[in-house]
């Protein structure tokens, strides 16, 4: 057990966007510390304040002079309604990176470390120009990185990892849910379903997130093989924020017959392009079509995820708890979502405790051990 001082230069401010999360890995962090969490807790007391005018005020309530911060923030939480100007309105990511932004200037002066926690990385998909547009991820990035007592902006399956370039002070940790979210899919299949597998990337961005997967299944019990999409775009018209897709043009195995197709990227939208790589699976006699992502946004088109999972055409999709996803989203039968909050806590109590967290980032073994385990228990 380590000592009491060590102990109080902990701290977390969690945001009410990441309200359920931050206090699962505040319950992770006292069981590492050995303490009851019926009289303690690493999470400060603060006031969220959203003025009539549309400003936004946070207010701690205790000091953290001499603490090392850690402020957990969900931008994708769009459920916390405010009043402006007599109309209730939703947070958007833009509201909630300057409540973020708010936090860290309302202890900056006093704290001597601050920790970013941003799950899912605020304009994560304006990562380069295609035409007069803003580097917008980047940017935000790069005032961060001003900010001279912040040293690490953590982060998970970012759109596009090269975004850390932006930066040279703060260290820009970017983790991958891949291990929690396979323990569960690992456990929830049967044998017969793992046996054969096709590891399908719906784009050429999403190659490099196939391949953590398909190298994590790296076991003599499985037979694996890679298969990908080619995303052709109308870049001349722009559609609900999109370039509309043209075609989806794929490369790998024609012939999936009794093959289990696990389908991987960093997020789900609209859904549009995912139900397009189903149906061109499903038409190669793909037997089960799974879809593993970080994130399940769902802006639109729940009610068709719910339609093809009743027609048999996907047999479930995997994420985490990172972002926020509707309670009634949540109990769909097909949704399975994967709680990350252990090893976000266990990345913070490495941070805090200036401990190597290589094993985090790159660790793909654990996998391979379930998949034996359950191979030889059948």
């Amino acid at each position: 057990m380590r000592s009491q001082v060590e102990q109080e230069k902990l701290r977390l401010m969690v945001f009410n966007s990441a309200r359920e999360l931050g206090q699962k890995v505040d319950e992770h962090l006292l069981e590492m510390y050995n303490l009851d969490k019926e009289k303690y807790t690493f999470i400060i007391p603060i006031k969220e304040n959203f003025f009539d005018d549309g400003h936004i005020k946070v207010e701690i309530t205790e000091t953290v002079r001499g603490k090392d911060m850690f402020f957990l923030t969900d931008i994708g939480n769009y459920s916390i309604e405010y009043n402006m100007r007599g109309i209730v309105n939703h947070t958007s990511p833009n509201d909630l990176m300057m409540q973020l932004k708010d936090g860290i200037g309302a202890c900056s002066c006093h704290a001597d470390k601050l920790n970013i926690i941003m799950p899912l990385l605020y304009a994560g998909r304006q990562h380069r120009r295609n035409t007069r547009e803003n580097l917008s991820c980047g940017e935000n990035l790069r005032e961060l990185d001003n900010i001279s007592r912040i040293k690490s902006f953590i982060t998970f399956d970012a759109h596009d990892q090269g975004v850390e370039h932006a930066i040279r002070n703060m260290e820009f940790d970017n983790f991958y849910a891949t291990n929690t979210i396979l323990d569960k899919f690992i456990n929830d299949l049967s044998v017969d379903d793992l046996k054969n597998l096709v590891f399908v990337a719906p784009d050429n961005g999403a190659t490099g997130r196939r391949n953590v997967y398909l190298n994590s299944f790296n076991s003599p019990y499985i037979h694996r093989e890679a298969g990908s999409f080619i995303k052709q775009r109308d870049y001349n018209n722009l559609v609900d924020g999109k370039y509309p897709i043209i075609s989806h043009d794929y490369s790998g195995n024609n012939d999936l017959r009794g093959k289990t197709a696990i389908v991987t990227d960093d997020m789900i939208s609209s859904g549009g392009s995912m139900f397009d790589v189903v149906d061109e699976l499903k038409k190669r006699h793909a037997k089960k079509i799974y879809i593993i992502v970080t994130y399940a946004l769902f802006t639109k088109g729940i009610d068709t995820f719910e339609k093809y999972y009743e027609e048999g055409k996907i047999n479930g999709i995997y994420t985490s708890n990172l972002s926020y996803i509707p309670k009634e989203y949540q109990e769909k039968p097909w949704l399975h979502v994967c709680d990350c909050s252990k090893e976000l806590a266990t990345i913070i109590y490495d941070i805090h405790n200036d401990l190597s967290i290589s094993t985090i980032l790159r660790d793909r073994s654990e996998p391979v051990k379930l998949l034996e385990r359950k191979f030889k228990g059948q």
